[in-house]
């Protein structure tokens, strides 16, 4: 393969502010990087002339087309192409594109979720040009990132309450900052996405119909090995593979993706992919378009790439490390300990406000991660447990602990940094290891979310995190702003606000089963499903918090949960629908097609030798596994009736997760009994062990 010359491809594709100095005018260029800063409006002549170079620099570049590139509500992206072509006289044609039309698109939006705010001939939506993240070419189109809103200005997008939530903790930030006397003028989130992912062989996939539905294998006996030799992670990278993730590095690097990190994951068959920080919006427009490019180089290599969180059985899920920071305008991480007293006192007030914020709002955090997929995921002794806590490492928690107890720290053993209050103790540097089975981990600089699912957005669960912690960074500031003593009241508010979240701070093994007992005892949250979830997403508490900070409307929170239970119950019915497929066409007629032979053979051994007691024993065994398959499938298909006529769709996704979900484990447990019993030619479909080590 060439060698790359990554500098010089690197953002080759993005009208990125190289291009946009060496494009624009000095004064368009300003303006232009005033609205990306400052949310400064543009006037309708530095709109066209930004149009007007953002088409001869996409045409240039081989682009016939424009699209408006958006995320609606499914939780993928979507496009609708206008070429630039423009009728001339005498039968020609020019290349065209005005200002209105890089600002603002009209798509028909009579299709996408909505939670029923709308009806379907009630087709109008907007997108609106998104200045803060860079145009790019993605085949034959300039790309541009708008959010997507209704015609009465409601949000249908993940784009637009992202921004929404990055712009209200910046205020609130800055209220806490000037606290402080911190001159920063503008606060913004950063987030890295770590990608995990599973890559199989299209020929193999293309013989099993779970993973062509569902995305995941609803039938599999365990193979011999698995990763249980513990030789997968780390390992030497397959031929195959490295040129895979070779072919979508210089697919990445061409769109401006940060692409860092990759590595062979835990599990056989399974990688990651990990980009370097960067801004929210841009981290959350990059991570779908990595995802999208992800499956479509792998089918250059004929291979498909997996996304769902629990495509194998028996094997660890694909998560998305969500690491999560804030930062101001000069570059300061406000989540790292400082080198001054003051900021110090800084940095333990917004560690305070972040263990607030995640105590108090544990069911939005576990809401923003849920789906059908992550449910597998969550909780099965290979990602973070449904329950919620904070990780902050043994010295930090020590120090945490001193506060709460009012009592000194010292520690002579690590480097010290003192905050210049008796009450609050020195904070020691990098005092933090990582704790795996954490779902929200401190790492020294930043929180890591490990919650998130593979194949999810991560705007949703970012501006989660942006809006909880703007409101307890509200309400600190609306205390502090009061105060007469600061130095007295900081350290009063923080003892006060530790000593009531502590239940939520755990730096134990989540993955122990003591850590439930534990976690009830202290009160904490333990949502196994998504609807046990979502059934709290429109407590009153989370309507207040979601409006006040200005994140969602009550009517949009609605359609969020209406949108998602939705979805949890579609892919159930797939997933059910498939699995009965496969037992009628695959399972069974694989088994009574091996009994044929079994008995052809017992025959004739019979007329010979007048022995064959193995055959025989075998075919009772096949036989009465097949009955009972046959009659758990056929219960299965009754209660999947029953759900279905459910209205309430609370109830109705709670007879999936309750009633549903265990008929399926009982047909898959027998399916996978009888698979191990049939000879190679008999095989119903590419086993786990095709699957997970075909790869090379």
């Amino acid at each position: 393969m060439t060698p790359t010359n990554v500098p010089e491809i690197f953002g080759s594709l993005v009208f990125n502010q190289q291009i946009m100095k060496e494009t624009l005018s000095e004064k368009v260029f300003t303006a232009l990087k005033n609205t990306m800063e400052d949310g400064t409006p543009l006037n309708l002549e530095d709109a066209n002339q930004i149009a007007e170079a953002m088409k001869n620099w996409a045409i240039s570049k081989g682009a016939t087309h424009y699209t408006h590139w958006f995320q609606p509500l499914t939780g993928i992206t979507a496009e609708k192409h206008d070429s630039f072509l423009t009728p001339a006289d005498e039968g020609k044609i020019i290349m065209s594109f005005s200002g209105k039309e890089l600002i603002k698109g009209e798509p028909d939006a009579s299709s996408f979720p909505n939670g029923g705010k709308r009806s379907t001939f009630e087709a109008r939506g907007y997108t609106v040009w998104d200045p803060t993240s860079y145009p790019f070419i993605k085949d034959h189109s300039l790309c541009i990132p708008t959010a997507f809103c209704s015609y009465n200005g409601e949000a249908l997008d993940k784009k637009t309450p992202l921004l929404r939530s990055m712009e209200t903790l910046n205020d609130q930030a800055l209220r806490v900052l000037k606290l402080f006397n911190n001159q920063a003028k503008h606060v913004t989130t950063t987030m890295g996405p770590e990608q995990e992912y599973f890559l199989v062989d299209e020929k193999l996939y293309q013989q099993r119909k779970d993973l062509k539905m569902t995305g995941r294998t609803l039938f599999g006996a365990k193979p011999v090995k698995g990763q249980e030799m513990d030789d997968q992670y780390f390992a030497a990278i397959k031929p195959r593979v490295i040129e895979y993730m070779e072919d979508l590095n210089n697919e990445l690097w061409k769109m401006g993706i940060y692409s860092k990190t990759e590595h062979n994951e835990a599990a056989p068959a399974q990688h990651e992919m990990a980009p370097v920080f960067t801004t929210s919006n841009l981290a959350a427009d990059q991570n779908q378009l990595t995802m999208e490019i992800m499956k479509k180089v792998a089918r250059r290599h004929s291979l498909i790439c997996l996304l769902h969180e629990k495509p194998f059985e028996g094997v660890n899920g694909s998560g998305k490390h969500n690491n999560w920071s804030i930062a101001t305008d000069v570059g300061e991480n406000l989540f790292a300990p400082g080198k001054t007293p003051i900021e110090n006192a800084q940095f333990l007030l917004f560690l305070t406000a972040v263990i607030k914020a995640v105590d108090e709002n544990q069911d939005l955090l576990r809401c923003s991660v849920a789906s059908a997929g992550n449910d597998h995921r969550l909780g099965a002794h290979e990602a973070p447990p449904a329950i919620m806590s904070i990780y902050v490492g043994d010295e930090l928690q020590a120090i945490l602990e001193s506060i709460k107890d009012g009592k000194s720290y010292d520690n002579k053993s690590k480097s010290k940094m003192s905050i210049g209050v008796d009450v609050l103790p020195p904070i020691p540097k990098d005092s933090t290891d990582r704790n795996r089975t954490s779902p929200f981990a401190f790492t020294g600089n930043r929180f890591e979310f490990r919650s998130v699912g593979s194949a999810l957005s991560i705007s949703g669960p970012n501006t989660t995190l942006n809006a909880i912690l703007a409101y307890a960074l509200k309400e600190f500031a609306d205390e502090l702003e009061k105060s007469n003593n600061f130095d007295e009241d900081l350290q009063k508010l923080i003892k006060r606000e530790i000593t009531a979240h502590w239940r939520i701070l755990f730096n134990g093994n989540g993955y122990d089963n003591s850590w439930v007992q534990e976690a009830e005892k202290r009160g904490l949250k333990n949502y196994h499903t998504t609807p046990d979830a979502m059934e709290h997403y429109l407590d009153a508490k989370n309507v207040k918090l979601y409006t006040q900070m200005g994140i969602y409307t009550e009517s949009e929170m609605q359609s969020h949960f209406d949108i998602k239970l939705e979805k949890y119950c579609q892919v159930l019915n797939i997933e059910v629908e498939t699995m009965l497929e496969m037992v009628n066409k695959n399972v069974i007629p694989a088994a009574f097609k091996y009994m044929n032979l079994l008995a052809d053979t017992e025959f004739k051994m019979q007329r010979v030798f007048n022995l064959c007691d193995a055959g025989l024993s075998l075919m009772r065994k096949l036989n009465d596994l097949v009955n009972d398959l046959s009659n758990k499938a056929e219960e299965l298909s009754k209660l999947h009736s029953e759900t279905k006529q459910i209205p309430d769709l609370l109830s109705k996704s709670k007879s999936y997760a309750n009633t549903i979900i265990p008929a399926m484990e009982d047909v898959r447990s027998i399916a996978d009994h009888i698979e191990p019993l049939l000879s190679e030619e008999c095989k119903p479909f590419p086993s786990y062990e095709d699957l997970l080590f075909s790869v090379q």
